[in-house]
């Protein structure tokens, strides 16, 4: 695999059992039988009471999700994509800005790569490149996509690609110390842009080991030993 990236499936573990659950009550018609329902015993009915979805009668089970479980970022693009669908342009347009509020997925770069796609769609380019060149300042592997679709909307060419292959460099390491800049964040620091580096061009084993390493050096051993765990 080539291009190294992760999404978000929920910010918290509560709303993504709740969320699964509520899933399986809704698609009940479809052969569920509750396995995992029964399987979550007490805190699941803490979650959920079986049968809610339906009682509730509101519209569609995602706008069920986002009023009573919580926000996702899947629910919240076919929202805005269900709104364009519609042909209601301004309810896309205003979902699409609402899922970059930064309180909501902190540090994760995809939802303004999603705001960018949409921006394209009705030929706001110019705020389009605005919205991707924000998302290339979050991690690369948060992006959702391959970086270089990111960056063609952000109209950048491959210097900052080789900005962060020359900081990883024992030169660029030195540079850093001769500023001033303590050896745990050059540690750190190298870690993250490893992890970029291997979203385009490489794979997360390439560059595993090097990235337990940082940590080490950085003092955080414990993370160090989960990066370097296989079951």
């Amino acid at each position: 695999m080539n291009d190294l990236y992760y999404t978000v499936v929920a910010t918290q573990v509560d709303q993504y059992i709740h969320r699964t659950l509520v899933e399986e009550d809704a698609n009940n018609f479809c052969g569920s039988n509750g396995e995992l329902y029964d399987a979550s015993s007490e805190a699941g009915k803490k979650l959920y009471r079986k049968g809610d979805f339906a009682e509730s009668q509101v519209a569609s089970l995602d706008s069920y999700i986002l009023k009573k479980v919580g926000l996702f970022p899947d629910v919240l693009e076919r929202k805005v994509m269900h709104h364009f669908e519609q042909g209601d342009y301004v309810s896309a347009m205003v979902t699409g800005e609402f899922y970059t509020k930064k309180d909501l997925f902190p540090g994760f770069g995809r939802p303004f790569v999603f705001y960018a796609e949409i921006l394209q769609k009705v030929r706001h380019t110019s705020e389009a490149k605005d919205a991707a060149r924000v998302a290339l300042k979050s991690p690369w592997w948060t992006l959702g996509c391959a970086y270089q679709e990111v960056a063609s909307i952000a109209q950048w060419e491959d210097e900052q690609i080789e900005y962060i292959k020359e900081k990883v460099t024992e030169e660029g390491r030195q540079e850093d110390l001769k500023k001033g800049k303590a050896p745990a964040q050059i540690a750190l620091d190298e870690a993250a842009f490893l992890l970029d580096l291997a979203s385009i061009e490489g794979t997360w084993a390439e560059v595993r080991e090097r990235i337990a390493e940082c940590y080490k050096e950085a003092g955080f051993n414990d993370i160090a030993r989960f990066i370097l765990y296989e079951d």
